[in-house]
């Protein structure tokens, strides 16, 4: 589905939600759970420096690599065309 921008091989555990933080770097933070504390700080997994580009959506695969894809255009099915 995606392009890999960046191998990092992150081992992902059960409970946390991986991403691509604001500095380009692969971080982690504990995900909100029903009746249970958590941290929100976020822990930098590996450091990766990537610089955005618009128009992309960045997420870890199962892998543990980031990898990019193109997001789709919102309201493109929603158009009909006219006759």
């Amino acid at each position: 589905m995606g392009k890999v921008v960046c191998k990092c091989g992150i081992k992902r555990e059960p409970g946390y939600l991986y991403f691509l933080n604001k500095d380009g770097n692969c971080a982690r933070v504990q995900m909100a759970r029903r009746g249970q504390k958590t941290s929100k700080r976020q822990q930098v997994m590996h450091k990766c420096g990537i610089e955005r580009e618009e128009g992309y959506l960045y997420y870890v695969d199962k892998e543990g690599n980031v990898c990019k894809a193109k997001m789709a255009k919102p309201g493109s099915r929603k158009r009909k065309k006219k006759k």
